[in-house]
């Protein structure tokens, strides 16, 4: 296992939920929150880079055509792993519903172990209990594991000036049996580019 680091100005994301959070939560009944940004951009990026949405199983590797990822969610008994299915298929407002419906069962009890089966690729935000800095641990026997720390403000050069921005460490864990570091670096830059401007995901880019 190898990880690899970048940092995502959240300026813009966090732009996006003041402007339209109003009308996002009366249209859908809750709020929007910075998981389905980095949930979305995950998907994405794993379409775009699919050796990362890969497994090895014995000898061969087996490539998905689909992206179920799965989400560390703390309970009172220990930490737990459900799954969001078909999340290349979602929009934002899917992917909070999906997360909402998993953490209500994770906080109840009730998930089932077809709940937390078969993800392909794992988030864990440890940004939720303040954590600045981190090496995520892959998840068996997915092959890369993304890691969000908090959000705070720090001091970033933006075009020669030094301005204050709300920064965030992300961290990527992957095997590098199968995943090599221009393909680990090229996908944690795809998350930055997405969570930074969701455009880019329109658009393709």
């Amino acid at each position: 296992m190898l990880t690899t680091f970048n940092e995502v100005d959240m300026s813009n994301i966090m732009e996006l939920r003041k402007s339209i959070g109003e009308a996002f939560l009366k249209k859908h009944g809750f709020k929007l929150g910075f998981m389905s940004a980095f949930v979305g951009a995950s998907a994405y990026a794993l379409k775009e880079l699919p050796v990362v949405n890969a497994v090895i199983d014995n000898q061969e590797i087996v490539y998905r055509d689909y992206v179920d990822i799965s989400v560390a969610v703390a309970t009172p008994k220990g930490l737990v792993v459900p799954v969001i299915r078909s999340v290349e298929a979602m929009n934002y407002a899917d992917i909070e519903r999906a997360i909402i419906k998993l953490g209500e069962k994770a906080k109840s009890g009730t998930l089932a172990v077809e709940d937390m089966d078969g993800g392909t690729f794992t988030i864990s935000n440890g940004g939720v209990f303040g954590s600045m800095f981190g090496t995520p641990i892959i998840n068996p026997p997915q092959s890369a594991i993304l890691g969000m720390h908090g959000i705070f403000d720090r001091p970033v050069a933006i075009k020669g000036q030094v301005v204050i921005r709300p920064m965030m460490y992300i961290a990527l864990t992957y095997d590098h049996r199968l995943i090599d570091g221009r393909e680990a670096v090229t996908f944690l830059r795809k998350i930055k580019q997405s969570v930074e401007d969701p455009r880019s995901m329109l658009c393709g880019l």
